[in-house]
């Protein structure tokens, strides 16, 4: 079963509208929402915002049989060549907020854990392709840098940048990583990027979130189509 998370209701909205044979499960802390897209079996949900949110989610939806996580959302964009609208697919996930360098560390890392978490290489493939249907956008692999903190100042960027070459900075997804990776589930994060992280603030969301529900859902269902081996996806570009 693939479940797909976004962290906001407007990452999901789009793809929630067209569940069919929906079944709301209340878990705590969560709502899932298991039926089917396009013949699929999926588990959808809102997962809330920050690393907590995330691990927490990821693990409700692994305990109810997810076998493959697609995470999908807003970032805000660290590569240089990064543009808004721009999509990023993981290639891996840090977790840029962990400090423990003291003890010999290195920056980012959790002890007893790997350094980054790395995505599923047939995710991340289809996702790729699903990702330039979409018009008008660049579609960058790169590694995704997580942490509690919202990014907006030109130092914030150049640290991520500079200490772990992020393409994108967010609050969730190597969360989600993590949990994936210790339960041997296969994932990827798709990231569409809501500003360059470095202004200050985002764009204007009232704008910029119906494109980026557009864009999940012809990004999740072109992966659909492709995992499924159903001919044909969506092409609801916008």
């Amino acid at each position: 079963m693939l479940a797909i998370i976004g962290a906001m209701d407007e990452e999901i909205e789009l793809l929630l509208a067209d569940l069919q044979a929906r079944e709301d499960l209340k878990l705590p802390g969560v709502t899932l929402h298991r039926g089917t897209l396009d013949g699929v079996e999926v588990l959808l949900t809102r997962g809330g915002i920050g690393k907590v949110n995330a691990a927490m989610t990821t693990t409700h939806l692994l305990v109810q049989g997810a076998t493959r996580v697609i995470f999908t959302g807003v970032a805000g964009g660290v590569h240089p060549e990064l543009r808004v609208g721009d999509i990023v697919v993981s290639t891996d996930l840090v977790q840029h907020d962990v400090d423990v360098s003291a003890l010999g560390y290195d920056l980012g890392t959790v002890p007893g854990e790997p350094p980054a978490w790395a995505a599923d290489p047939e995710l991340r493939q289809v996702a790729v392709q699903a990702a330039r249907t979409v018009e008008g956008v660049t579609v960058m692999e790169g590694r995704v840098a997580s942490g509690d903190q919202f990014i907006a100042s030109p130092q914030g960027v150049a640290r991520l940048w500079q200490s772990f070459g992020a393409a994108c900075a967010e609050m969730e997804g190597a969360a989600v990583a993590q949990v994936c990776a210790k339960a041997g589930v296969p994932f990827v994060v798709i990231r569409s990027v809501s500003d360059t992280a470095d202004t200050g603030a985002p764009v204007d969301y009232r704008e910029f979130m119906p494109r980026v529900a557009r864009h999940a859902k012809q990004v999740v269902r072109g992966m659909l189509a492709r995992l499924s081996g159903t001919p044909g996806q969506p092409t609801d570009a916008g």
